[in-house]
């Protein structure tokens, strides 16, 4: 039955997901993922449909075709399962399970899994059933391309207006946020760090298309300037340090050969740090928002809190926090402002819940060593792509300390961790056979 009262969803919506939908259905298996991006990008989570008590917002209901498609054409029973993907069910069914159990569970939690579930695991196998070589995941550096465009028009106009186009959808305000006189946009997304978070990550795409041919130098420049629009116009400093963490990512594509003693470089660095300072290396985040702006301060203070409340959360999550800092959330009185991806999974999970986590981050990074490994110095085009996506995981994991993810940023995360593993499971031969035909490595290795 429907509850017309907690539905909430306009003609342009309701037409927008159909179409969608449909889309999702017929498209040919490399471009159905446009119909995802796209409902991340334009829709917001304010467009809901409730029956029988659940809320249905239209990108669960593109879950949904996603799903039958995959079942009606057969695509999800040629998915060949890796670690990765068993370590991300076990996730969520560990993080389900404790959540469930902390809450007695209740119809609600229940419900609210439900919900984790369909937009984690069931997501990601749609991901998984739909990518299957490198030419799916060009193509998807395209699509993101072309969806930055209208979306960084859309937020160049918030900002110049501060009245956000995508209030019509509810979910997010028509007048946009403000903080120390600077107007935030935020698009469709709910929160101008999430809005920018995308366009920091999916950067590294845009300059794989960039290197990829000169064919596609065009809409690679165009995303690129989408992208980092994108990125400015929230305002926000995460997003900032995400793009130039990223920044930072491809300039080390000179020193490819030399990265393992980079990164231990790095780590016997904030090691080091670590034990020389007066505070634990992490405040190093505030000391770089006293640079930039941003409130580090609060970050480096909900890290000391998660670890000083570690019996509080360990085993099962835990669902009181507010106690752990001074201020609270307006949507919950139980709560105060988890800023964190890692405390957040903690807290909703436990430790289990984030060691798998994590585990599935260190997979992915040792997938990308070793398919780079693999391909060596005979292709520059493809390992410059791999390097990208690598560099683009890097983006996401410097976000983790600035913001939760709770909107559909998430299939951008689980988009991610679906092309990773879909490269590693491509022989080496293939990657180097199917390399675009135009493109002169020994030219591309200069400027790169």
């Amino acid at each position: 039955m429907i509850n017309e009262s907690l539905s909430n969803i306009n003609l342009i919506g309701f037409i927008f997901t159909m179409t969608m939908g449909l889309l999702m259905l017929f498209l040919p298996r490399r471009f159905a993922v446009l119909p995802i991006i796209m409902t991340a990008c334009f829709i917001t989570l304010g467009q809901v449909f409730n029956i029988a008590s659940l809320n249905f917002t239209m990108f669960r209901i593109i879950i949904f075709f996603g799903c039958i498609r995959i079942i009606i054409r057969k695509e999800a029973f040629s998915i060949r399962w890796q670690p990765v993907d068993k370590i991300l069910a076990a996730y969520v069914i560990v993080s389900a399970t404790a959540y469930l159990f902390l809450r007695n569970g209740s119809s609600e939690a229940f419900i609210n899994q439900l919900g984790f579930v369909l937009n984690s695991l069931f997501l990601y196998i749609i991901f998984r059933a739909l990518i299957n070589d490198m030419e799916d995941i060009n193509a998807i550096f395209k699509m993101i391309a072309l969806v930055a465009v209208p979306l960084a028009a859309a937020m160049i106009l918030e900002k110049v207006t501060g009245r956000n186009l995508f209030s019509t959808f509810g979910g997010v305000s028509e007048f946009t946020m403000v903080r120390d006189g600077k107007i935030r946009a935020q698009g469709a997304f709910a929160h101008p760090i999430l809005a920018g978070t995308f366009g920091a990550t999916c950067l590294p795409f845009m300059l794989a298309l960039w290197y990829q041919s000169k064919k596609t130098k065009l809409i690679a420049g165009i995303g690129i300037i989408s992208t980092t629009i994108i990125t400015t116009t929230t305002a926000s400093s995460g997003p900032v340090v995400t793009y130039i963490f990223v920044l930072i990512g491809m300039a080390m594509w000179r020193v490819r050969d030399y990265l393992r003693f980079v990164l231990w470089g790095i780590l016997l660095s904030l090691i080091g740090l670590h034990i020389v300072m007066k505070a634990p290396v992490w405040a190093l985040i505030g000391k770089m928002s006293e640079v930039i702006g941003g409130t580090g301060w609060h970050r480096v203070a909900l890290i000391d809190a998660a670890i000083s409340h570690f019996g509080e959360w360990w085993m099962l999550g835990t669902d009181y926090t507010r106690h752990w800092m001074p201020t609270g959330v307006t949507w919950s009185e139980k709560h105060t402002d988890i800023t964190n991806q890692f405390i957040s999974v903690g807290i909703n999970g436990g430790i289990i819940a984030l060691i798998l986590f994590v585990a599935i981050i260190i997979y992915c990074f040792k997938n990308i060593g070793r398919k780079l490994k693999e391909i060596g110095s005979t292709q520059l085009t493809v390992k410059f792509a791999i390097w990208c996506i690598g560099v683009s995981l890097v983006g996401h994991l410097v976000s983790f300390t600035s913001v939760r993810y709770f909107d559909q940023i998430i299939v951008f995360w689980y988009l991610i961790l679906a092309m990773i593993t879909t490269v590693s499971i491509i022989p080496a031969e293939t990657l180097l056979s199917n390399a675009p035909a135009d493109a002169d490595i020994y030219k591309k290795e200069k400027k790169l």
